[in-house]
C-alpha cells in the first residue's frame, strides 16, 4: 500500500521554459562530444550541489569540468539561457490539481537536482505548501543518484521502500535511482514517445498505481 509519493520537479510538475531543454542547449553551446547521460551526470555534479556567488561563476566551473577555457561570450550565453528558462517555466496544467487531490491521503515529497539560482521557481508557484518534505540537491549537497539520497528520505518519513512511489520524467535520474533503493516508479511521458511500463501521459492516470 502506497503511503508516500515522491515527485520530481522539472519535466514532471514544472515545464521547462525553453526548448530543447536547457541541459541539451548547454551541451550544444559547449560542443561537448559525449553521450547525453554522461554529460548530465558531470554537469549536475558541478552546477547543482554547490552554492556559487553567481551563475557566471557556476558556468565557469562547468567549463573547467569539461577541460574548456571559460570564454565570456559563452558564459553570458549560458547564463542568459538559464535565466530565460527560469523566467518562462510554467506549471503543467494538471500539477496543482493532482497535488491537491493527493495531499489529504499521502505524504508528498518534492525532489530535484537543481541549482541554487533556479530553486526559486518553487516559491514562485507556491509549491512547498503541498509537500511534507522538500529535498533539493543544492541544499543537501547530493544528487538523486547518490546511494543515500532515497535512504535519507525513507528515514525521515519512517517508511519502507515498498510504501513509496516515485513519479518522474527521467528513467536514469528518477526511476532507476529510486529502483536502486527498492522504490518502484512511474514514468511521466507527456509526449507519449517512450516505451516503458508503468508510465502515464497525464496525472489523471496516476491514481491507478496508488
Amino acid at each position: 500500500m502506497v503511503k508516500a509519493i515522491i515527485f520530481d520537479l522539472q519535466g514532471t510538475l514544472v515545464e521547462n521554459g525553453v526548448y530543447p531543454s536547457p541541459l541539451r542547449q548547454v551541451k550544444n553551446i559547449l560542443r561537448i562530444d559525449a553521450p547525453f547521460s554522461d554529460f548530465v551526470m558531470r554537469f549536475e555534479k558541478v552546477l547543482m550541489i554547490e552554492k556559487y556567488p553567481s551563475l557566471k561563476d557556476a558556468f565557469s566551473n562547468v567549463c573547467e569540468e569539461f577541460h574548456m577555457q571559460p570564454k565570456d561570450y559563452l558564459l553570458e550565453k549560458m547564463v542568459g539561457l538559464w535565466n530565460k528558462n527560469k523566467l518562462l517555466s510554467q506549471l503543467y496544467p494538471d500539477t496543482l490539481q493532482i497535488l491537491t487531490d493527493l495531499k489529504p491521503d499521502y505524504k508528498l515529497v518534492l525532489v530535484a537536482n537543481i541549482d541554487c539560482f533556479s530553486k526559486d521557481v518553487i516559491e514562485r508557484f507556491q509549491l512547498a505548501g503541498y509537500f511534507d518534505l522538500v529535498v533539493l540537491s543544492c541544499d543537501t549537497g547530493s544528487l538523486k543518484n547518490d546511494k543515500n539520497f532515497y535512504k535519507n528520505i525513507l528515514n525521515k518519513l519512517d517508511l519502507s521502500p515498498e510504501d513509496v512511489l516515485m513519479v518522474g520524467d527521467s528513467l536514469e535520474s528518477d526511476l532507476d535511482t529510486a529502483k536502486a533503493s527498492g522504490i518502484r516508479g512511474v514514468l511521466v511521458d507527456r509526449h507519449n514517445k517512450r516505451e516503458y511500463a508503468p508510465k502515464i501521459v497525464t496525472f489523471d492516470e496516476l491514481k491507478q498505481y496508488l
